[in-house]
């Protein structure tokens, strides 16, 4: 069968469904892939590219649509494209399916099979096809460069001798994927990141990525993740109200406001109110990731860039992937890719469309002839339900008391113990043994008492730092064997010469190990 990827016909779009690389994978699984001229010079991909990559170069839009047995695009397919399709085609792209009813009938009537790759599901074995995340990935990237493209001063804080520069602060609202991509980007660039999401259970996620989550005073029981597929739910209005009362509370302190929020099939809601915006130092700047729904921000002006009365610079750009063409028509091509691959398990270049698999069954839209959207809910869940954590019982001063007697008695039961049964064993030993033996032996019984007593009592992050002391109590081991090579006997000049051998590679390699801990601290 032949894959083709025809040249995108929205206005401004710069990326393709086809890279030279992916069109070589594809080759690999059975396909012949053809391109639209000109289809990938906006993202940097050349006709001789694709051409050396085995790919063949149509002329026109409707050759390769007539062609083509496999369509993959980006955009939403328009009218135009749509007439096209034929019930021996299927079509891989964005398609909107909640919001484009006549594009969904118009496919029913051709009998083609259409696939959105915005529908498929998040789960574990499917996230190298989610299209959705590559983007969002870019866009939260992207923004962060948009911000600082636009914003006066470093991100960095610095201290020079003209003067000291205080940190950029940043505040992402929303810690879905492009906001711990903008969350990364910022604080890499040494900004003072916050983080807000009304998933309490980002914010280990946050975190970790060395951002400050924002936290309300406010208990309120959220829907869980895995029953909206990972994304946030409709919050109570008493929940936006304290939510918009702590943004208040941070307006005036942050530099750089960036915006994520977005509910499936939603209007974005509006989060940076027209007050907010005021009480913002001039020169800040928002980066409206939502404006394509209507925007978070009240003041946001879709695909455009305005500069308010007080001087904040509001960006409401929808084509933030578009602007890095080369990588997203990567990411996106590698998730085309994947697709296809599952598409064609026998890798003889036939589509096998097996409604039966989670992924392809959740990203079909229309199957031969049937609108099958939405798609039953996959049989594994998106995210694992998260289970409440058990709230320890506060004990009483009586309770605590009691319990610190108990552990007391236990663990001097159990040392009086092993001293009897150890004093017993010396005993029995005395009564059998010659008295030179006892000496020597009581000797080591105390060594062995005195070192278990002082290595047990080290903590366990301490123990790699320990090298050092034990290398000391190995240089012993090595002395005392050493006086004891000279014996006749050739049991003690053997065990001996293993006392040599096997506390040398204690003393090199506890050296070779604390070499390698301390040069984890140095920058060079």
């Amino acid at each position: 069968m032949k894959i083709g990827t025809p040249k995108e016909i929205f206005e401004g779009e710069a990326r393709v469904a086809m890279t030279p690389d992916s069109a070589m994978q594809l080759q690999k699984l059975g396909y012949e892939c053809l391109i639209e001229k000109g289809a990938g010079e906006a993202a940097g991909f050349s006709d001789a590219l694709y051409e050396d990559a085995g790919v063949t170069v149509v002329k026109t839009a409707a050759a390769l649509w007539k062609e083509a047995d496999i369509i993959a695009k980006v955009r939403q397919p328009e009218e135009v494209e749509l007439k096209r399709l034929n019930k021996s085609k299927t079509l891989i792209s964005f398609f909107n399916p909640a919001g484009n009813e006549t594009g969904m009938e118009m496919a029913k009537s051709k009998g083609a099979n259409v696939i959105a790759m915005e529908m498929v599901p998040r789960i574990s074995r499917a996230q190298k096809m989610d299209a959705l995340s590559s983007m969002a990935n870019i866009a939260g990237y992207r923004a962060v460069i948009e911000a600082g493209n636009n914003f006066g001063r470093f991100f960095t804080g610095q201290i020079t001798a003209a003067g000291k520069v205080p940190p950029a602060k940043v505040l992402v609202v929303g810690a879905g994927v492009a906001g711990l991509a903008a969350i990364g980007t910022a604080t890499s660039l040494g900004a003072v990141t916050y983080a807000f999401d009304v998933r309490p259970e980002v914010a280990e996620q946050v975190e970790s990525m060395g951002a400050e989550f924002v936290y309300l005073d406010f208990e309120e029981e959220q829907q869980d993740g895995a029953a909206s597929g990972g994304y946030a739910s409709v919050s109570s209005p008493e929940f936006r109200e304290a939510q918009l009362a702590k943004f208040r509370e941070l307006a005036p302190e942050v530099d750089i406001v960036i915006t994520t929020a977005l509910i499936p099939n939603r209007e974005a809601p509006e989060l940076w109110t027209e007050d907010m915006v005021a009480a913002m130092k001039p020169g800040s700047v928002i980066v409206d990731l939502a404006a394509e729904k209507g925007g978070n921000c009240k003041l946001t002006v879709k695909d455009e860039k305005i500069v308010t009365d007080n001087g904040v610079t509001i960006i409401g750009y929808t084509d933030f992937p578009s602007r890095m063409a080369a990588q997203a028509s990567s990411l996106y091509a590698t998730n085309i890719r994947h697709m296809m691959t599952d598409l064609t398990p026998e890798k003889d270049g036939q589509i096998n469309h097996n409604m039966e698999d989670d992924v392809i069954r959740g990203a079909t839209v229309t199957f031969e002839g049937d609108i099958t959207f939405p798609p039953p809910p996959p049989k594994v869940q998106a995210i694992a339900a998260q289970k409440p954590k058990e709230v320890a019982p506060e004990l009483t001063p009586e309770e605590k008391r009691a319990a610190e007697v108990a552990a007391f008695k236990a663990q001097t039961k159990q040392q009086v113990t092993l001293l009897a049964i150890g004093g017993a064993l010396i005993l029995g030993a005395g009564l059998f043994a010659p008295a030179s033996f006892m000496q020597h032996f009581i000797v080591f019984v105390l060594a062995v008492f005195v070192g278990f007593q002082v290595i047990w009592g080290v903590a366990h992050s301490l123990h790699t730092p320990l090298m050092a002391v034990t290398n000391a109590i190995s240089s012993i081991i090595i002395l005392g064997a050493l006086m004891q090579i000279g014996s006749g006997s050739f049991l003690v000049i053997l065990l001996a010469a293993l006392s040599v051998f096997m506390a040398g590679i204690n003393i090199f390699g506890g050296f070779l190990v604390t070499r390698r801990m301390l040069a984890m601290f140095q920058k060079s």
